[in-house]
């Protein structure tokens, strides 16, 4: 059984560093997925890239769901692993996959039935509704294969494996950059399908990492049962999860919402002001992609050594972490403020659409140091049970930050001001969360004083 604790012991910079290199590759591959998707519809037209630019906050909407339930899952089996409690491991790991699909059965329900309502509400025009709804009833029907997989590679991760996660997400893109020309416009024999070979294209490559993950957690790592549990443990093991999952998965919700009240403050000036924020959303995933990938390895990193009572080392990964986003995210900005020109290029031809892109990359970027910061410390709070706190950041970034200057700046300075609002946020917010942990968290654990004791950590169940 591969659940033993790997974390606790040996250098920290080495260890988070040989945990985050395989995950670049494979967050890598999931950002490029998304980034090759919006290259091939953009060579359909301004409208279907409009109509991506309303399907992403949706999107975006169910990817925090599962980050949710991803980072939950993954914090409760890091701890148990750095206690030494493996059958609490088998279980929990077993038992999150299961609420893993019945959340998803429950979310494609709803989604199927508030299509039109609910994209008419972010302001897309009837014109690009039935182009919205194209893509988004494939999508939903296929949302099991996006959800379950995540809190799969989550188990996989919290073993101190990152590197089957990895070569799980590149099998994907690998299908989708196949599939998406050859359904899309019809390639080999194929009928063009347009937004729905896309949707297609996204399902399919998405089932390969539902059928590795699962069968890897069970016939390699050995971390899932199929014996009946009874109803207390079932309970018990989703109460451990959904104490961090629910409050993390609300807040990181926070993140397409606003996304969504972005998208409908840019339909003001137009399917090109659309266009260009969902190009841009996807450009700033793909330059904090190395962030994203230390974000998700911190979870294990921190849980096991927690769980093992180990504070000094969480202290150094957390002072490691947060210099290198720092220093990535102001490499990141002089890279895009240089290169914006040619990267809009890349995503369409329409004058308009690649202005409002070069705008949006000579901007939004002046903030991605300090934003890379603000999401490590969030997950520093989640990964030793601290959720709430977590989410009262996130709280704090989206409601009294990130919306509020957002539509000041649109009102007053029209897209470049709403652009300048959403930087301002950002920055602030990254300052605010390093006081928060240093002056709560980090200066208890200096103290001694923070450390579970026995099996339950602080704060939680």
């Amino acid at each position: 059984m591969e659940n033993k604790a790997t974390l606790t012991t040996g250098p920290i910079g080495r260890t988070l560093i040989s945990l985050t290199a395989p995950m670049v590759f494979g967050i890598f591959a999931i950002v490029a997925f998304n980034l090759v998707d919006t290259y091939f519809v953009g060579k359909l037209g301004t409208q279907y890239l409009a109509a991506m630019g309303f399907i992403l906050p949706v999107v975006m909407f169910v990817g925090s769901i599962a980050l949710g339930l991803g980072i939950g899952t993954s914090a409760v089996v890091s701890r148990a692993i750095g206690e030494g409690n493996h059958e609490r491991v088998i279980r929990l790991s077993t038992d999150s996959l299961v609420l893993a699909v019945l959340i998803v059965a429950f979310f494609v329900v709803i989604g199927l039935l508030t299509i039109d309502p609910l994209f008419t509400a972010l302001g897309a025009t009837p014109e690009l509704l039935p182009l919205i709804r194209e893509y988004m009833t494939i999508w939903y029907v296929g949302m099991i294969f996006v959800v379950v997989p995540m809190v799969g590679n989550n188990v996989l991760r919290a073993s101190g494996d990152t590197l089957t996660p990895g070569i799980i997400m590149c099998v994907a893109a690998v299908v989708n950059t196949v599939l998406d020309p050859i359904l899309i416009f019809g390639w080999a024999g194929m009928p063009a399908l347009k937004l729905k070979g896309a949707a297609l294209a996204t399902v399919f490559a998405r089932a390969t990492t539902l059928t590795l993950s699962l069968s890897i957690l069970h016939f390699r790592k050995r971390m899932l049962s199929f014996a009946l549990p009874r109803l207390a443990h079932l309970w018990e093991s989703w109460k451990r999860v959904l104490y961090i999952a629910i409050p993390t998965a609300a807040t990181n919700v926070l993140m397409p919402l606003s996304m969504g009240i972005i998208t409908r403050l840019a339909s003001q000036f137009g399917d090109s002001a659309v266009a260009a924020v969902g190009v841009g959303a996807k450009i700033d995933a793909f330059a904090l992609l190395l962030i994203i990938a230390l974000r998700s390895v911190l979870v294990p990193f921190v849980g096991q050594n927690w769980g093992a009572q180990k504070s000094d080392r969480v202290l150094l990964a957390q002072r490691h972490s947060y210099r290198f986003s720092f220093c990535w995210g102001l490499f990141a900005m002089a890279v895009l403020i240089v290169a914006a020109a040619p990267i809009a290029r890349l995503f369409s031809k329409q004058p308009e659409v690649v202005s409002n892109i070069v705008l949006y990359l000579r901007i939004v970027p002046l903030s991605y140091g300090l934003l890379g910061i603000s999401f490590l410390v969030v997950t520093v709070f989640n990964a030793v049970n601290r959720p709430f706190t977590a989410a009262g950041i996130n709280l704090s970034r989206v409601f009294l930050l990130f919306v509020p200057l957002a539509i000041a700046g649109a009102r007053i300075f029209g897209f470049k001001g709403l652009l300048c609002g959403i930087t301002v946020a950002n920055i602030v917010a990254g300052c605010g969360a390093l006081l928060w942990i240093h002056t709560s968290l980090n200066e208890e654990m200096k103290l001694g004083s923070s450390l579970p004791a026995g099996k339950s950590a602080i704060g939680g169940p």
